[in-house]
């Protein structure tokens, strides 16, 4: 129960930043906002770290190993400017349908590849099922 009232909370936080990021990169540009986004989420984050006890060291970082991993901060940054763009091209709700449809396609496929460390799991049809009803619903939702 835990697990899902966080994903809500984390859906709910990324719908509100969406927006509020779109409309400072109406005022600033794409990359000032995006900018911004990632050194205002350094500086909360280092500020967590120092307050909540520092359980690992910064070398801790490199001894992360397969070294691609480290990548997570680079992603971050296209997606904040990709979410931007699509919030601006088709708005908050359509935006967020189609980028959860993708993430639940794109993370099944790396699950049942078990790629990027992850345990490889069966192929279920009942969540092929799952992703087709969610593509309807954004057919559904999209047409007025």
């Amino acid at each position: 129960m835990w697990g899902i009232l966080i994903a809500a909370i984390s859906g709910a936080l990324m719908s509100i930043q969406g927006v509020f990021n779109t409309e400072v990169t109406k005022q600033t540009s794409i990359w000032m906002s995006a900018a911004f986004v990632q050194i205002t989420a350094f500086a909360v984050c280092v500020i967590a770290w120092f307050l909540t006890g520092r359980e690992s060291s910064v070398g801790a970082l490199f001894q992360v190993s397969p070294k691609y991993m480290l990548l997570g901060g680079a992603i971050g940054a296209f997606i904040t400017i990709t979410v931007i763009q699509s919030i601006n091209a088709i708005g908050p709700a359509r935006s967020a349908m189609f980028i959860v449809a993708v993430q639940l396609l794109v993370s099944y496929i790396i699950e049942l590849f078990g790629m990027f460390g992850m345990d490889r799991q069966p192929f279920e049809w009942r969540k092929c099922i799952g992703l087709v009803i969610i593509i309807t619903g954004i057919v559904v939702f999209k047409f007025k």
